[in-house]
């Protein structure tokens, strides 16, 4: 991998899972909990907390959303020659790793890490802004970015929301690994 792709996407990640995941979050604690904010977090380390199965959904939702996150990453990287930034787009069409289970697996893990924060730090205010991010997000992507993905990559792209889901992952992914679109299509795309 080149050292520019790197530095790009180093600046990506900074600014955007950045300030939603980090940024906003500490900022909504600081406001509603003032100097004290990590304390609910830092009471886990309480042995009876651990059986809260919250804390559980939590630390499930969280590590699922950094696999999917992190994954979709390696994906882009290696294969889009691109970022997943508006301003600097792939520039290959990528159906491999887990976009070949659904469309929008990067931003789903930032909407599971979201969930996973809100409840381990049992935020309102981060579920508030979780939700917000959420919607904006179905909106936005529905109603700009496919379009958008649809003009850059034409056909391939009007095939590949025919058989894979916006938001819900299958386990089946989708072109079925060695078929003959698969191969067919091989070198039109990075998948």
């Amino acid at each position: 991998m080149e050292a520019g792709l790197l530095i790009r996407w180093l600046r990506v990640v900074i600014a955007l899972p950045g300030t939603v995941l980090f940024v906003i979050p500490l900022v909504l604690l600081r406001l509603t909990r003032g100097p004290r904010w990590f304390d609910v977090a830092a009471s886990h380390s309480n042995p009876w907390l651990w059986s809260d199965p919250w804390l559980w959904v939590a630390m499930l939702a969280g590590a699922l959303g950094a696999f999917w996150s992190a994954w979709s990453i390696a994906m882009f990287m290696r294969f889009g020659d691109g970022t997943a930034a508006p301003w600097d787009p792939p520039r290959r069409f990528v159906v491999r790793g887990p976009y070949r289970h659904v469309r929008n697996p990067m931003i789903l893990g930032v909407f599971l890490m979201l969930l996973c924060e809100a409840l381990v730090f049992r935020s309102p205010a981060i579920a508030t802004w979780m939700g917000l991010f959420v919607v904006g997000n179905l909106a936005y992507i529905r109603f700009f970015e496919e379009k958008g993905l649809e003009l850059r990559f034409g056909a391939d792209y009007v095939t590949y929301t025919q058989h894979v889901p916006r938001w819900i992952p299958t386990p089946r992914g989708w072109p079925p690994r060695g078929g003959a679109d698969d191969q067919a299509r091989g070198s039109e795309r990075a998948g």
